[in-house]
């Protein structure tokens, strides 16, 4: 399958592009992405095709039943399944999810783009809440930080302080810096590690989204980081779906008393297969899975 693209498309299930979330802090009313059939390029692995579409290679895997570290070949077909919650919406602006490791990106109340990302380590995290872009560079220089110079002493590696672009600079072409002081989003040099947690805490694109991306966005545009394990959409059709992530960065979050407050806040408790939903929490695969109690054969 070759995209005609730079930026993953957006495919919203069950609800207009201009519309807007019944909450945008907790609520959601549609669902990126679905399921398509992908062929293998040259050079694949499952963990490269997770990384490009926003699926972990895990359950990519399982998924298709096949081993983890499984050999592709150029033209082998795979079911991805990359579906996934729009966390809130805006009127304009970009929206990162940390534990869903995926940026959605608002232009006049339209999801204009979905794709995943890389983000900190759990021991360098990304930072949350509200910023704004405050440059856009094309061919940036890396001034790697002191603390960053250190960490590449510890590890025995020759020590930098500057890195000029070219193929080895890990900020790629692209650079989005943020108001959070020397954060930013950025392109890498290894695509395969986005949709992770590589990074010191900047947010990670691939090459060609981060282009598209930078070529979109406006000095002073609002950029919303968020921590959301959990993830509940009901579509305008009457379906539920739920997501749930890996508590990454260890807030405590306990994702089936999480699931069992927003279904009471949005008077949801009763049209929910909790058996269902249990399942998918306990999986915390990731993917936005259907729980509708199902009636005599009909959804509500």
């Amino acid at each position: 399958m070759r995209r005609s693209r730079a930026i993953v498309a957006v495919v919203c299930l069950g609800i207009g592009l201009n519309a807007v979330a019944a909450d945008v802090s907790t609520y959601s009313r549609a669902i990126t992405g679905g399921i398509f059939r992908y062929a293998a390029q040259p050079g694949d692995t499952l963990k490269k095709i997770g990384a490009r579409w926003g699926i972990s290679s895990a359950v990519l895997a399982k998924g298709n039943t096949l081993e983890r570290d499984v050999a592709l070949q150029s033209g082998d077909t795979l079911w991805v399944n990359n579906g996934h919650i729009v966390p809130e919406w805006r009127e304009d602006g970009i929206v990162i999810n940390i534990p869903q490791r995926m940026l959605f990106y608002f232009r006049q109340g339209n999801l204009i783009a979905a794709f995943p990302v890389g983000l900190g380590k759990p021991d360098w995290p990304t930072p949350t809440g509200n910023f704004r872009v405050t440059d856009i560079q094309t061919n940036k220089d890396w001034i790697v930080p002191p603390s960053i110079q250190e960490e590449m002493r510890l590890e025995g590696k020759a020590v930098l302080s500057r890195v000029p672009p070219g193929p080895k600079n890990p900020l790629g072409r692209h650079w989005i810096g943020l108001s959070a002081a020397g954060y930013g989003i950025h392109g890498t040099s290894a695509p395969s590690s986005v949709y992770g947690f590589p990074s010191h805490g900047c947010i990670r694109a691939h090459p060609e989204d981060i282009e598209a991306l930078a070529g979109m966005t406006l000095i002073g545009m609002e950029v919303a980081s968020t921590y959301r394990t959990v993830l509940l959409a009901e579509l305008p059709d009457g379906r539920i779906f739920l997501e749930v992530h890996r508590d990454i960065y260890k807030k405590g979050v306990d994702p089936l008393a999480e699931v069992r407050k927003l279904a009471q806040n949005f008077q949801l408790e009763n049209r929910i297969d909790w058996q269902r939903a249990v399942e998918v929490v306990h999986r915390q695969e990731g993917l936005a899975i259907e729980v509708t109690l199902l009636r005599s054969g009909t959804a509500y």
